[in-house]
C-alpha cells in the first residue's frame, strides 16, 4: 500500500505550495478493524491528514473551488460511484476493496481549523460529500463531521453538504447554528425510489425512503433541502412513470428544490458497474456498450430528454430546479450544494 509521500493527484491544499502535497506518512498510518455487525468486513486506516482544503481542478465542471473530504473510500459501495480510481492511489483494489477499506482523516477538524484561519484563505465555499459520503458509516464512529462544521461555523465560511446518509440528521442542531452565520447548502441523493434497484446498486446506503425521510426532517427544522436526483440510471430508473413517481416522491418529502443528473462511467468505476451489469442484468450489456461507446457520458440528446422530463414533473408536483442558497441571515436555506452547471456532471456518493 502506498502511503509514504503519497501526493494529493488531483487535488492541491489550501497553503499555496507549489507541486504535489504529500497526504500522509506511513508512521502516522493505523490500521484497525471492529467486531461489530454494522462495520464487519471493513478495514478502517486511520491517518493524521498534511491538508485537508483540496482545491478543484480548473478544468473541472463543478460548480464550486474547494472541497473537504474526511475520508477516502465508502461503505455505501454504490457500484456506479466514480470515485473508486481514486483508491488505486493507494494501491487498493477500486472494487470490493473501495468498499471494505476505508481512510479516516482523524486530525480533519484540527487541520481544518488552521487552514481555515490562515492568512491565504480567502473564504471560499466549501464542498463536502462530492466525493465520498462524509456521513457513511464510520462517520457514526469516528464523528468527524461536528468539528468540521463547528470550523466553519467559527469562520462564518460558507459550506454546502451532499450525502446518501440520514445520520446527518444527528448534526441538524450544529447545522442549524452554521445557518444562523454563513450560507449553509444541504442536498442529499435520491436518484429513484425502485426498492429493490436500490438493493442491489446501492446496497451500503439508507434506502431512497429513509433519505427522503431525512429531506423532510431537515425541511422541517428549517434547513431548505434539495435533491439530487442521481444518479438516473438508463434502461432501470429512466421511464416516465419512475422518473414522475421519485419527482413525487422527492416534492412530498418537502425538498426545495430535484435537479436530475445522468449516470456517467469513468474509468475505475465503468469496470466495476458493468460487472454488476453482467450479474443482474446481461441483457443490458450490449445497450449500455452502444450508449456509452462515445465515453464516460450518455449522449448529450439523452441526458437533455432526461432533464426535460423531470423539469415538467417538477413543475407539476410544485418544486423546481436548483436553486441558489438563500442570503446570510435569512433563516432557511435553499438548493443543493452549488446550482448544477449545464453539461454532463454527476456529484459522486460512493
Amino acid at each position: 500500500m502506498r502511503w509514504d509521500n503519497l501526493s494529493g493527484d488531483t487535488e492541491g491544499g489550501a497553503d499555496g505550495a507549489a507541486g504535489p502535497l504529500a497526504l500522509f506518512g506511513t508512521g502516522s498510518v493505523v490500521t484497525r478493524t471492529f467486531d461489530t455487525p454494522e462495520f464487519r468486513g471493513i478495514t478502517f486506516h486511520e491517518v493524521r491528514a498534511r491538508s485537508i482544503l483540496n482545491r478543484v481542478p480548473g478544468a473541472s465542471r463543478m460548480p464550486f473551488e474547494w472541497t473537504v473530504n474526511p475520508y477516502r473510500g465508502c461503505s455505501h459501495a454504490c457500484v456506479y460511484c466514480f470515485a473508486r480510481k481514486t483508491h488505486s492511489y493507494l494501491d487498493l483494489d477500486t472494487g470490493l476493496g473501495f468498499d471494505s477499506q476505508i481512510v479516516v482523516k482523524t486530525n480533519a477538524a484540527e487541520l481544518l481549523r488552521k487552514e481555515l484561519a490562515s492568512p491565504r484563505w480567502t473564504g471560499a465555499h466549501v464542498a463536502m460529500g462530492t466525493n465520498v459520503d462524509c456521513y457513511q458509516r464510520a462517520e457514526g464512529r469516528y464523528r468527524l463531521m461536528p468539528g468540521i462544521i463547528g470550523a466553519l461555523r467559527e469562520r462564518a465560511n460558507p459550506f454546502s453538504i451532499l450525502t446518501k446518509g440520514t445520520l446527518i440528521l444527528r448534526d441538524l442542531p450544529l447545522l442549524a447554528g452554521a445557518a444562523r452565520e454563513t450560507e449553509v447548502g444541504v442536498c442529499v441523493s435520491v436518484g429513484f425510489t425502485d426498492a429493490a434497484l436500490w438493493r442491489t446498486v446501492e446496497p451500503g446506503t439508507p434506502s431512497p425512503a429513509a433519505r427522503l425521510g431525512a429531506v423532510r426532517a431537515l425541511t422541517e427544522a428549517g434547513i431548505g433541502c434539495g435533491v439530487l436526483m442521481a444518479p438516473v440510471i438508463p434502461f432501470l430508473s429512466d421511464s416516465p412513470e419512475q422518473l414522475r413517481e421519485t419527482v413525487r416522491a422527492v416534492a412530498a418529502a418537502g425538498a426545495v428544490s430535484v435537479t436530475p443528473l445522468v449516470l456517467h462511467l469513468r474509468p475505475g468505476a465503468r469496470e466495476w458497474f458493468t460487472a454488476w451489469l453482467e450479474r443482474h442484468h446481461p441483457r443490458l450489456v450490449g445497450r449500455y456498450q452502444r450508449m456509452y461507446a462515445g465515453g464516460a457520458y450518455a449522449p448529450t440528446w439523452y441526458q437533455r430528454r432526461i432533464t426535460r422530463q423531470v423539469h415538467g414533473f417538477a413543475a407539476e408536483f410544485g418544486i423546481g430546479p436548483a436553486r441558489p442558497a438563500a442570503t446570510r441571515g435569512g433563516g432557511r436555506r435553499q438548493g443543493p450544494p452549488g446550482a448544477a452547471p449545464e453539461g454532463p456532471v454527476q456529484l459522486a456518493l460512493g
